[in-house]
């Protein structure tokens, strides 16, 4: 599925095959920030990307080489497209802040190693066993490792000139 995106930029949305499904959950951000009047008119601009689809949209630095090889397997948004910066909105962040991976679910949203163990949930053997087990691993630690890697992943992955968008 692509998405129009006046001007330009990272707007497909893509799968290579269906994602499965876990049924655990873990609240980590919901859409009832502070701001909540902000959010609920984002919640509501975006809500057209969950009618076809209601897979979750994973948002993605769409130059991080890292990040580019998360996006094969599950819908993607880059998080500086214009539709990765409504996305962001709807999560209660700003729209240019590009420090965190996020899942997006139709009802709420995950940041940070929260939103890696979930999509790990969504992608094949063995991430859901992996992610089973790293969820034991208190949260502070999980962000620590995850907060280390990407203040560093240009440095350790590279970083490509524009947004790679995968082609079956």
């Amino acid at each position: 599925m692509a998405l129009l995106v006046p001007g330009g930029g990272c707007a497909r949305l893509a799968i290579s095959h269906p994602a499965q499904v876990s049924r655990r959950t873990a609240v980590v951000a919901t859409l009832s920030p502070p701001k909540l009047d902000k959010v609920d008119y984002w919640v509501d601009a975006t809500s057209s990307f969950f009618e076809p689809d209601s897979r979750p949209i994973m948002l993605y630095d769409g130059v991080c080489n890292l990040c580019n090889g998360g996006v094969k397997r599950i819908r993607y948004e880059a998080l500086q497209s214009e539709s990765g910066k409504k996305l962001l909105r709807r999560s209660g962040r700003a729209p240019d802040d590009i420090s965190s991976v996020v899942l997006v679910e139709k009802d709420r949203s995950y940041i940070k190693s929260d939103a890696v163990l979930k999509i790990m949930d969504y992608i094949d053997l063995p991430f859901p066993q992996l992610a089973f087990f790293l969820q034991f691993v208190p949260q502070f630690v999980r962000d620590f490792a995850y907060d280390n890697i990407a203040n560093n992943r240009y440095n350790i992955f590279g970083r490509s000139d524009s947004c790679e968008l995968y082609d079956k």
